[in-house]
């Protein structure tokens, strides 16, 4: 199981607010940060829009488990947040694996080649 550098703290995610490009779809919305750390870092969150206790934590965990699949350990320099939406927690983690590949290559993070390449 691959682990990631989190991202823990509110400025963290304020900065991928702000600064940050985003790629929306009905199951995820996803921001992107290009940093200087040298390490890839990532954030979940759910917020109350999208349920209870148990289905927001059903939304991080596909979310979770879809970018294990697609993603190797380090991709560079990017601060990444995932946004669960409504129908997140509904969903499959490959059909978010499906969304999170595209969002990853149209901001850069993954390049075609290297999304195919299993692990």
């Amino acid at each position: 199981m691959v682990r990631y550098r989190t991202l823990t703290k509110n400025k963290e995610f304020t900065r991928a607010y702000t600064r940050g490009k985003s790629f929306v779809h009905p199951l995820l919305v996803l921001y992107v940060v290009k940093t200087r750390t040298g390490q890839t870092r990532v954030g979940i969150t759910s917020s109350k829009k999208i349920g209870n206790a148990v289905t927001r934590n059903r939304a991080r965990r596909v979310i979770r488990a879809a970018m294990q699949q697609l993603l190797p350990q380090n991709v560079g320099s990017w601060d990444l947040v995932f946004v669960a939406r409504g129908k997140t927690a509904q969903s499959k983690s490959w059909q978010l694996e499906k969304v999170m590949k595209k969002q990853l290559e149209a901001a850069g993070v993954l390049q075609a080649t290297q999304a195919e390449q299993p692990e």
